[in-house]
């Protein structure tokens, strides 16, 4: 449904791309700022936070070695003996600190982003599409961030430990590039919270009619493969972690047959009033 403007004319074409540039403009002004106040915090943006899931004193390494500890199970303590991490390029840290704060900024200004696009949408729905839309902001950003937390709580210290500490020979030792950390340790926070979005993707394939809670239940086996295919790719070659991720993915996918089933009646009371 197109836009109308508030005297009630339909917005023009230019109209709307005049409005979206608005919208995007402040969206990247959000990340710039986001991402000035992370370079700024050079220290905690690095040493707590970054390089942090390779230290002992990080949560997750801490309390894993404390159960492992507890229950006499050393092989559950990770990260004992972290990384060297090491930077051959003259200008590696600088521009890495750059990077590294653009990212920041993206993650940290998502609820606002998702608000400006949910900002740009929200005139062309009826009224009845945007009661049912209703905490889309909320819903999506917090999907996201779930994902994100999920991945730098357990599968970045997981992966940091595995890869970390892998040898084909004793002979050569591991001196992780920074660049290469910081590479893993963003795709992997960047991916596991673009997957955890997948309740909203059903609900939109859905409300077009592409995917129904019929066909879900029954490509559910399928589903189920694809979801440990996915698992796997995101994350270290290690099963602990990939069932780490499966778990809540076959989570969201039988909560997301819930959702498809929710629009499916919403979309039969519709046509039958």
């Amino acid at each position: 449904m197109e836009k109308k403007q508030d005297k009630g004319n339909v917005m023009t074409f230019w109209g709307h791309l005049e409005e979206l540039r608005g919208h995007l403009i402040r969206s990247a002004a959000s990340i710039g700022v986001f991402a000035l106040l992370a370079f700024l915090n050079k220290d905690f943006l690095f040493s707590k936070v970054i390089l942090a899931p390779k230290e002992t004193y990080f949560f997750t390494n801490r309390l894993l070695c404390g159960l492992a500890e507890r229950f006499s199970l050393p092989a559950l303590c990770i990260n004992a003996n972290p990384v060297q991490i090491i930077n051959i390029d003259m200008a590696g840290q600088f521009t890495t600190h750059i990077i590294t704060s653009l990212v920041a900024g993206l993650l940290l200004s998502i609820p606002y982003v998702v608000w400006e696009v949910w900002r740009f949408i929200r005139p062309g729905l009826t009224p009845k599409e945007q009661s049912n839309s209703r905490g889309a902001v909320l819903v999506i950003s917090g999907l996201f961030i779930t994902g994100v937390l999920f991945a730098y709580f357990l599968i970045v210290p997981l992966a940091v430990n595995f890869l970390g500490s892998y040898q084909v020979s004793s002979m050569v030792a591991n001196q992780i590039a920074l660049r290469s950390y910081i590479s893993t340790v963003t795709t992997l926070t960047l991916a596991t919270g673009l997957v955890f979005e997948l309740p909203v993707f059903v609900y939109f394939l859905s409300r077009v009619g592409i995917l129904t809670p019929a066909v879900m239940k029954k490509q559910r086996k399928l589903a189920f493969v694809l979801i440990i295919v996915l698992s796997a790719i995101i994350t270290p070659p290690d099963i602990f972690s990939q069932i780490l991720v499966s778990l809540p993915l076959f989570v969201l996918y039988e909560l997301s047959i819930g959702i498809s089933a929710r629009v499916q009646k919403n979309s039969l009371e519709d046509r039958m009033a």
